[in-house]
């Protein structure tokens, strides 16, 4: 993401003007901009023209305030509705209209306040060493899918489906052609997806030998086709088990013992690794793990909590109370010494996390009597 400007100060009203630059910028993007916000951005209308009614796309500059956010991961695209507060020949003040977010296209965003979280997403968001570094390419045979895992979020960059002819009968004949032309295609998605400045880590994952046979096709092609990118990284790259080729599949790969060793030092390892200690510490001293607000915030008021983990899902909410809240509670547990992961409700780490509510802790000390009360309700 390109930030046009200087961050805005902590906890006051301010505008920034951003450039989002890949997919995972998106992302930040939806999480940055609620209800009630204001947003500039130029977009296309259709208006008459002459006395024929022929209809002409003009370009215009709209601020509309935000009423309803739609983000379309698949199509790279956030669309923002809302009322437009800019008085314009072609679109009149106060009526609805729906801006179009895009990559490459300046938009400015002004909130009335800027809390601690939204400026560290900013920062995330703007510093590009921070982009997505691991890659996972799923696959079966006649369909693979490639992935980018970065801090924030999971990234579809390349999908390639083949139809295969079965591997007997009289078709039998042309199977390892049209899997070479497989192997080919989805090794040319995987050239273009994976830039080796950032990707620390390839995983090639699926079920029985398909991910063996593309790992060897891979290796040998690069040699021959001295595609230098895979020769040199092929350290790199790893074969893990996966049942299919489609994303909730990620999280097989994520929980391989094996795998889980080799990226550990990639940002979306970060989540799964607290994740998996907030279990293991419910399975060994339940007493020190707790979910749900109730439950975490009467540790917090203890001062018990070591470590808390939030899904991000909980700070995208209109109501500006609410969300000051957990803002609160971050801010208090850091300064107390703790530490927090926000997780990204787009891993497949933060969807476990949302089933727990969304909120977790592990705490410092035994609390039996909190583990023994029943408390409901939201932060």
């Amino acid at each position: 993401m390109k930030l046009l400007g200087r961050y805005p100060p902590c906890r006051q009203e301010g505008d920034v003007r951003l450039v989002p630059e890949e997919g995972e910028d998106l992302w930040h993007v939806y999480n940055l901009i609620r209800e009630g916000d204001l947003v500039t951005a130029t977009t296309f209308r259709k208006i008459e023209v002459g006395t024929n009614a022929e209809r002409e796309r003009v370009k215009i500059k709209l601020q509309v305030k935000v009423e309803a956010i739609d983000f379309d991961p698949e199509g790279q695209e956030i669309r923002l509705r809302g009322r437009n507060l800019t008085d314009t020949e072609h679109v009149r003040l106060g009526a609805f209209h729906t801006l179009e977010l895009e990559l490459h296209r300046a938009f400015t965003l002004h909130k009335e306040l800027w809390d601690s979280l939204d400026l560290d997403r900013l920062r995330l968001a703007c510093n590009p060493s921070l982009s997505a570094d691991l890659a996972v390419c799923l696959l079966t045979e006649g369909l693979g899918n490639v992935f980018l895992v970065g801090a924030s979020t999971v990234i579809k960059k390349q999908s390639v489906q083949v139809n295969l002819p079965k591997k007997r009968g009289a078709a039998a004949a042309g199977f390892d052609k049209a899997l070479a032309g497989f192997h080919e295609k989805l090794m040319q998605a995987v050239v273009k997806a994976v830039d080796w400045d950032i990707v620390k880590c390839l995983v090639i994952a699926g079920p029985g030998f398909a991910k063996d046979a593309f790992k060897a096709y891979m290796d040998a092609e690069a040699v021959r086709q001295d595609l230098r990118s895979l020769i040199l990284n092929k350290p790199k790259v790893l074969v893990a088990q996966a049942t299919s080729a489609y994303q909730h599949s990620l999280r097989e790969v994520f929980d391989n013992p094996g795998i889980a060793g080799q990226i550990k030092d990639t940002k979306a390892a970060e989540e799964i690794a607290a994740l998996k200690a907030w279990y293991a510490m419910l399975a060994q001293d339940s007493a020190r793990a707790f979910y749900g607000p109730g439950h975490v915030q009467a540790a917090h008021e203890l001062g018990a909590i070591q470590t808390l983990l939030l899904s991000d899902t909980l700070f995208r909410v209109a109501d500006v109370a609410r969300r000051k809240r957990w803002v609160t509670l971050v801010e208090e547990v850091q300064k107390g010494g703790g530490t927090c992961v926000i997780f990204s409700g787009a891993h497949v780490a933060g969807e476990q996390l949302t089933q727990l509510t969304g909120v977790a802790a592990i705490l410092r000390f035994p609390l039996p009597d909190l583990e023994d009360q029943e408390l409901t309700g939201d932060l």
